[in-house]
This record gives structure tokens, C-alpha cells and sequence, in this order.
């Protein structure tokens, strides 16, 4: 039987942070990944062109072991939905848009699985960098996002799955705030009014190019991405 996690938005939810950490994510026999083709994978950080690069929903996934709240009967399933670079204004995201449909056949597969028992238990979200770059207003970000929310709580008879989202970097959001400022208050007001829900606050967080050099300033990196599946947990323990 599998606790289920759904994890969807863009790069800053799927994973695009590398550095040091002082305590990598262990694979753990208990926690997997529902991939984008519909298969069950060993969860684990990545490797791309040798960096290791994390999400945060692998140090989310540790706490929620660490904490007792998976049964010895059951283990976590990650549904790894998340597409960089993708939003609702450009027709990724919306109820009709191929990421959101993908998303819930993802769910419905992951739900469905020969394992009796599966639940969802939490539902983790980072997206709004592309719609602040295509100038969404406050009023149209919100009406997306929260009818999304509304849209996957009534399609799986779960009106209380928790919520959680997060502000952006704020190394990139800092210096595009006028774009920023409309996202980041639909994203905070969604949480506030979408109760069980919470938003993340992540000004202390760096990017890639903070601490590892370089020009990814709309990234965390993996020491700031672990703190957020850390700050994500703690949000959904609450």
C-alpha cells in the first residue's frame, strides 16, 4: 500500500539544484518515484552531466519518514509530475493543457496500482516563474492555480489534501520583482484561502549561482532545495 505524493509545478519542483550538502538523500527501499511513464522507480537524486542535482521532495520524503507517519504496511510513492520552464499561460497547466492532463492519469495510475490501501497525502507545488515572465496579473494567476487545486480535491474525493507552495528564488525574483510581486501574492493567497494549505517563505534561500557561481539565479540549489522539502514538511505537519 502506498502514501502518495503528488509532486507538480516547474524546474524549482522538479529539481535543478547541485552543490554540496552536508546530508545527500539515502535511497531507501521505502520511498519510490511514479514516473512521467507511468512506472515505479527507486527514488533518488539525480545526475546530469555529473553533478548530482536533488528535488525537494526527497528531504520532504525523509522527514515524513524520520517523523513515523508511514506504517511498516506501506510505503511512499512520489508522483514526479513536475516539467521545468512550464506554466498556464503558455498552455501547460491549464484543465485542457497536456501537463495537467498527464498529471492526473499519473494519479490515477499511481492510485491505482494492484497495492489496495493507496492514498493521497499531500499534494507539493512550485511553479509561477514562467507565468510572472509572460506578465500573468494577480487575478489570473489566482483563478488558475486555484481552480487547479479545486479541480484535482474534487476529482479525487480529497477536499482536505494539503497543500503546500513556495515564493521563488529570491536572488532572480528580487531582481524582476514588478513581474514577481503578482505571482508570488495569487500563490499566497491560494494557500490562505485553500485551507489545508500552506506557502512556503524562502528568502533565505540561494540559487545555483549564489553558491555554486555561474548565472542560474532562478534556481535553488541543492543545499537550499533540501531545506525546502524540509520547510514543505514541516508546513504539512502543521
Amino acid at each position: 500500500m502506498y502514501d502518495i505524493i503528488l509532486q507538480a509545478g516547474q524546474s524549482n519542483s522538479e529539481g535543478c539544484g547541485f552543490g554540496f550538502v552536508e546530508r545527500p538523500f539515502i535511497p531507501d527501499e521505502r520511498i519510490l518515484y511514479y514516473n512521467s511513464d507511468f512506472t515505479i522507480s527507486k527514488a533518488e537524486e539525480a545526475n546530469w552531466d555529473g553533478e548530482t542535482i536533488c528535488n525537494l521532495s526527497l528531504s520532504f520524503a525523509r522527514r515524513y519518514l524520520d517523523e513515523g507517519l508511514l506504517s511498516d504496511s506501506r510505503k511512499l510513492l512520489i508522483i514526479r509530475a513536475a516539467v521545468g520552464g512550464t506554466g498556464f499561460l503558455d498552455g501547460r497547466w491549464g484543465l485542457n493543457d497536456d501537463l495537467y492532463l498527464r498529471m492526473i492519469e499519473m494519479t490515477k495510475g499511481a492510485l491505482a496500482t494492484d497495492r489496495a490501501g493507496n492514498r493521497l497525502v499531500a499534494f507539493l507545488w512550485h511553479q509561477g516563474e514562467s507565468d510572472a515572465g509572460l506578465n500573468a496579473s494577480f487575478e489570473t494567476h489566482y483563478n488558475n492555480l486555484s481552480t487547479l487545486l479545486k479541480t484535482v480535491r474534487g476529482l479525487f474525493d480529497c477536499e482536505t489534501l494539503p497543500f503546500i507552495a513556495g515564493d521563488f528564488v529570491n536572488d532572480w525574483k528580487s531582481a524582476n520583482l514588478a513581474i514577481c510581486e503578482p505571482v508570488v501574492a495569487a500563490i499566497r493567497a491560494v494557500c490562505d484561502e485553500m485551507s489545508p494549505a500552506a506557502f512556503v517563505e524562502t528568502a533565505d534561500l540561494t540559487s545555483n549561482a549564489q553558491t555554486n557561481g555561474g548565472d542560474d539565479d532562478i534556481h535553488f540549489c541543492r543545499k537550499s532545495l533540501m531545506t525546502l522539502g524540509e520547510r514543505y514538511f514541516e508546513a504539512f505537519h502543521k
